[in-house]
C-alpha cells in the first residue's frame, strides 16, 4: 500500500520561473528554505497565501532534507513557480535509491515525511533520467 504512495512518475510540464539551489548539507537548510519562503510570498509572484506558502515551504524541506539524508551528492533543487502553484523537484545521484515510505513505524521515531508530502501534494512521484534521481511534488497556490 506505501509503495503505491511514491509509484515512479515523470515530470509534469510546468510552465513558469524556475528558482534552483545546489545544496551539499543539511547545514544549508535553513537558508535554503527561508529564500524559498521569501521568493514565494513575493506578491509579484502571485497573491499571497501565507498558509500555501507554509505548506510549499515544508514540502520543499521534507524533499530536501531526504535527498540529503538518503540521496548522494550533488543535491539539487528547482521550484517552478507559477499563478497555479509549485512544482518542487529535488534530484540525487543516488539512482538505485528509490523514496521509500516508512511504514510500520511509530511515528515518534520520525521517517513520516513522504506520507506528509503525499498527503499535501495534488500529485507527486519520481523517475531516473539515466543521471540522476529526481523526486517531485506539486502543490497548488491559493489561487488556483
Amino acid at each position: 500500500m506505501t509503495e503505491s504512495l511514491w509509484a515512479p512518475a515523470p515530470l509534469p510540464e510546468t510552465p513558469g520561473t524556475v528558482w534552483h539551489w545546489q545544496v551539499s548539507s543539511v547545514a544549508q537548510l535553513p537558508q535554503t528554505r527561508a529564500d524559498a519562503r521569501a521568493r514565494a510570498a513575493d506578491p509579484g509572484e502571485r497573491p499571497t497565501d501565507e498558509d500555501a506558502v507554509d505548506r510549499m515551504v515544508l514540502v520543499f524541506d521534507e524533499l530536501l532534507s531526504n535527498g540529503l539524508r538518503h540521496g548522494d551528492l550533488p543535491v539539487e533543487a528547482d521550484i517552478t513557480s507559477s499563478r497555479q502553484g509549485w512544482l518542487i523537484d529535488i534530484t540525487d545521484t543516488a539512482l538505485h535509491r528509490p523514496p521509500r515510505v516508512a511504514a510500520d513505524r511509530d511515528p515518534a521515531f520520525g521517517g513520516m515525511g513522504l506520507l506528509l508530502v503525499a498527503r499535501l501534494a495534488t500529485a507527486h512521484g519520481w523517475f531516473t533520467d539515466g543521471r540522476c534521481k529526481h523526486v517531485w511534488a506539486y502543490l497548488p497556490s491559493a489561487a488556483a
